[in-house]
């Protein structure tokens, strides 16, 4: 190995710790204790190294924002990837959302903004998009194909995320009894299916 594979290789290694041991202090102490000097003392490294790796804090919060968005949209389309109609898609990607957010809430926290500050470039993320694609297929699939001018897949995909992003907020902001919030999701998922059956129905006749 040469000295720049070297340099490169140890570099990498470097930026993986710092991520990891943030991703830790994270966890364990939760994100308003989060800085890049409490990193630095923890790895043992001079803040100056963190600088030469990360420009700011905000952008060590925008890896973990990158990798959440990728881990949520991994955990829909794998939800859909079993089931066939459109209708039992949306449940079981609505149940999947539902699972990821309190199986990962420091993700969840931070990708939402759930009362901790988070970078305004997280809307940039790529995996954003195939996470938009995965809900709207499924909704889209429901609908005739060019039988319904008015009806908008963007409004759908947002009403869809608006509606279990609440429901996910106000449990996990004041958590009650989970089996009374599985409820009220499989009853907003049930209803947000009607409404798409319902329009389509009213097409037809």
């Amino acid at each position: 190995m040469g000295i720049t594979d070297r340099k490169q290789r140890q570099k990498e290694e470097v930026r993986a710790s710092i991520l990891e041991t943030a991703w830790e202090m994270i966890v364990t102490e939760g994100w308003q204790s989060f800085s890049i000097r409490k990193v630095a003392d923890a790895i043992e490294y001079s803040v100056p190294v963190i600088y030469s790796h990360f420009e700011n804090k905000d952008a060590i919060l925008l890896e973990f924002n990158r990798k959440g968005f990728q881990l949520l949209a991994e955990a829909l389309a794998a939800a859909k990837a079993g089931k066939k109609m459109p209708a039992d898609q949306l449940r079981a990607m609505g149940r999947a959302y539902w699972d990821f957010a309190f199986a990962n809430k420091e993700y969840y926290q931070l990708m939402f903004g759930l009362g901790i500050p988070t970078c305004d470039i997280a809307s940039r993320i790529p995996a954003l998009a195939d996470l938009k694609k995965i809900i709207t297929d499924s909704v889209v699939a429901m609908v005739g194909p060019g039988k319904q001018p008015s009806f908008d897949p963007w409004l759908k995909h947002q009403s869809f995320l608006s509606m279990l992003h609440g429901l996910v907020s106000i449990n996990m902001v004041s958590p009650g009894g989970m089996e009374s919030a599985l409820k009220v999701l499989d009853d907003v998922m049930c209803s947000f299916i009607r409404g798409i059956e319902a329009a389509e129905a009213m097409r037809n006749d």
